[in-house]
């Protein structure tokens, strides 16, 4: 599960433009983050791992290819359940929790594609019926 992204910078070896590639990735229970960049000017290249892409570029990302949403179906009686994987996954305190959890279940929880996957796969390892999805 990933989405991409193409984008053009500066060199910063020669400052002619450079062609770069952004990939967010659901791999295994984790997200991760990778840009590989290489210059037709001057040869320089680079790729750089992270498991947080940057702003902009997570802006990109939603940009392109649009948000998902959180979709969870038979929540009642789930709602602590919800919230437990809300804090884990997205280390929030309770009062934001609570927020994220009205927002998940009025289906307005939303973010990349892989972003939402992982939380409905958290989600179901708790129990609880969830998925991604575009609207």
């Amino acid at each position: 599960m990933s989405e991409s992204i193409g984008y053009l910078t500066v060199c910063q070896d020669c400052g002619a433009w450079l062609e770069c590639w952004g990939v967010q990735a659901l791999v295994g229970t984790s997200l991760q983050w990778d840009v590989a960049m290489t210059c037709s000017a001057c040869g320089a290249a680079m790729f750089v791992c992270d498991d947080v892409p940057p702003a902009s570029l997570r802006d990109q990302l939603l940009s392109e290819h649009g948000a998902a949403r959180l979709r969870v179906t038979s929540a009642q009686g789930k709602s602590v359940a919800i919230m437990r994987v809300l804090r884990a996954e997205l280390k929030l305190d309770l009062a934001e929790a609570r927020t994220a959890l009205g927002r998940v279940l009025a289906g307005e929880f939303s973010g990349t594609f892989p972003e939402m996957e992982l939380l409905a796969r958290k989600l179901r390892e708790a129990g609880i019926s969830a998925v991604a999805a575009r609207p």
